[in-house]
Parts: C-alpha cells; structure tokens; sequence
C-alpha cells in the first residue's frame, strides 16, 4: 500500500484560526483542565505571533452570555480585529473564510474552546475548502473524554491532522539553530530545553581534580 507524501507544516504555508476562547465558555474543560487550556491556547498564539504566522480569531456572541476572550490573548490581540459571529461553524462566516483566504496559505491551523464543534467542525470544513488542516488537541477543551476521543476519530477519518500544540509549533520553527527558537520555546513553555543544554555541558565536561 502506497502512502501520500508528506506536504509539512511551515511558517510559510500555515495560518492559524483560534475559536471562542471566551471566559465564559472555559469552565466546563475538563481536557486539559481550564488552566491549562489557556496556558496552552495563549503559548501556541504567542509562538505564532514570533515566527509570523498569520491569525484568524473569532468569539460567538462575546457581549452575550459567552463574554470576551481571555485577557491574556485580549492583550496579544490589541491591535487585530477579533471576529464576533453567530455562525456555529466559523465557515459558515463569510468574514472568516474571506480573512482566511486573503493570507494565502494552504494550511489551517485551528483551536477552539470546544473540541467536539468549535475545532472539529471548522477543521472538517478547512479539509472540505481543500487546506490542509490541523486539529491543536490541546489548546482545545473537551467536557470529557467522550467528547474529546469522539471528536478525534471523527477529525481524523475526515483528513484533519491531529496534533499537540507544542508539536505544531516546533514542526513551523523547523532548524533549532533558528535565531527565533528560544523566543519559540519559551512561548510554549519549554524554556527548560535551553538550560537543560547547561546542565548536559556540565555533567559531560571532565572535572580536573587538583592533585593532593
């Protein structure tokens, strides 16, 4: 059996397409737990931001019963519109397939607040606009595993690439000799790689023991 080849996600290729981060809508994940939801939402934006992918972001009724976003992306976000829709499918929006589309990349990247529809069904419909899409797994929340293990296979079967946001990113950064890499991995939280290449330095270097 012959496989596709492989077209990889780059800066160059990707856009990435954040749905419904709202304070009111966060409570109920449970996967990951609502913290780390937006631990993870904000870092995957952030590196995002450093390596110049460009960002779609769309709330559902954010002066409603959903509220704003997070203020930690409201603050990355200062100066970009930020899409208000009542459209369940952001595809369904024509202001966000048209922003989409005027980026000129093949690629979609998404997250949203609730994996079983505000990423699933988005992705879905990238794969049907004919992008590549990208499911970021864990900068989007599940009310439980159901919801969340549901979602995956039905992502999965329909195209849709399903991956942890760190992954995501670091497959974008490409070459760790990138001048951008420690910006990057200190956006998604693995700053530690960096000392970690200390710590291996000085338990690998020969100790001179003076004589006695």
């Amino acid at each position: 059996m012959t496989h596709p080849t492989y077209d990889r996600l780059t800066r160059a290729n990707a856009v990435l397409l954040l749905v419904d981060h709202q304070v009111g809508l966060i409570a109920g994940s449970r996967y990951p737990e609502p913290q780390d939801l937006r631990k993870n939402a904000v870092g995957l934006m952030r590196a995002s931001k450093i390596l110049g992918v460009p960002i779609v972001v769309t709330t559902t009724m954010s002066n409603g019963m959903f509220g704003p976003i997070f203020p930690e992306l409201a603050e990355l976000l200062k100066d970009q519109e930020i899409i208000d829709r009542t459209t369940v499918n952001p595809f369904d929006e024509p202001r966000i397939t048209s922003s989409i589309k005027r980026t000129g990349r093949s690629k979609v990247i998404v997250a949203g607040v609730n994996t079983g529809v505000c990423t699933c069904f988005p992705a879905i419909s990238a794969v049907d606009s004919g992008y590549g899409a990208y499911a970021a797994i864990d900068a989007s929340g599940a009310f439980d595993a159901i919801e969340q293990q549901t979602a995956m296979i039905r992502m999965t079967q329909a195209g849709v690439i399903v991956a942890d946001h760190n992954a995501i990113v670091v497959e974008m950064l490409a070459n760790n000799a990138d001048p951008l890499a420690a910006q990057v991995y200190a956006a998604i939280g693995l700053s530690h790689f960096v000392s970690m290449r200390d710590i291996y330095s000085t338990i690998t270097t020969p100790k001179i023991v003076a004589p006695s």
